[in-house]
């Protein structure tokens, strides 16, 4: 009789808090998390754009300072993550134009074709938008393997470009440690109905053993 009164004491302890006060608090708790992890979110986008901005904006170092804001905010913040990256476009653009340019102006005959694709691609399309590209890579295309218009430019890779940073699994702030609360809480819960199961079974077997 002294084990099954130890039991029941043991079964009204738990009973003190009830489970549904605990799903009560895991609810809240998982509307805070969800909330400080949308907060990263939004943190990381604003970053980007500014990144984007101060590439269409053509000022160097305004934009490897908004890329080094990015990096530091991306490694630091769980749920940043940039997906596919952010891509430097404007950036590319120009320093396409760039090389095109150089090799317009070049006197050997291999040069002289990149003069003769921007005469026909030019006046058809803006010169930093990518049908005016498409169209000066099908020009240069039309010319015969022998010159070798690749030998003459140095056209910039479109990977160097795309710049992508890793964001944690877990992260020290307001996101990182609310989502810990809400796991806490998740893991109280479970331990508290498999502990009140295994109570129940231990005091059914004293029952029948009685």
């Amino acid at each position: 009789m002294a084990e099954i009164q130890r039991f029941n004491r043991s079964i009204k302890r738990l009973q003190r808090v009830h489970t549904w006060q605990l799903v009560i608090l895991l609810i809240l708790a998982g509307v805070v998390a969800a909330t400080f992890l949308r907060l990263n979110n939004i943190g990381m986008i604003e970053r980007r754009s500014a990144v984007i901005a101060a590439d269409e904006a053509g000022v160097s170092e305004t934009t490897i300072m908004r890329l080094y804001d990015l990096q530091r905010y991306v490694t630091a913040h769980m749920n940043t993550d940039l997906g596919k990256g952010v891509y430097l476009e404007a950036s590319y653009k120009r320093d396409y134009q760039v090389a095109i340019d150089t090799a317009a102006k070049d006197s050997n005959p291999n040069g002289n074709i990149y003069k003769k694709a921007q005469d026909v691609c030019a006046p058809q399309f803006s010169r930093y938008s990518y049908a005016y590209l498409q169209c000066t890579t099908g020009e240069l295309a039309k010319y015969p393997a022998a010159s070798d218009p690749a030998a003459t430019i140095k056209v910039p890779q479109s990977e160097s470009y795309l710049h992508s940073y890793v964001s944690p699994i877990w992260s020290p702030d307001f996101a990182g440690w609310s989502v810990l609360v809400c796991l806490a809480l998740a893991l109280m819960i479970i331990v508290r109905i498999v502990g009140r199961l295994i109570l129940q079974l231990i005091l059914h077997r004293q029952y029948r053993s009685a």
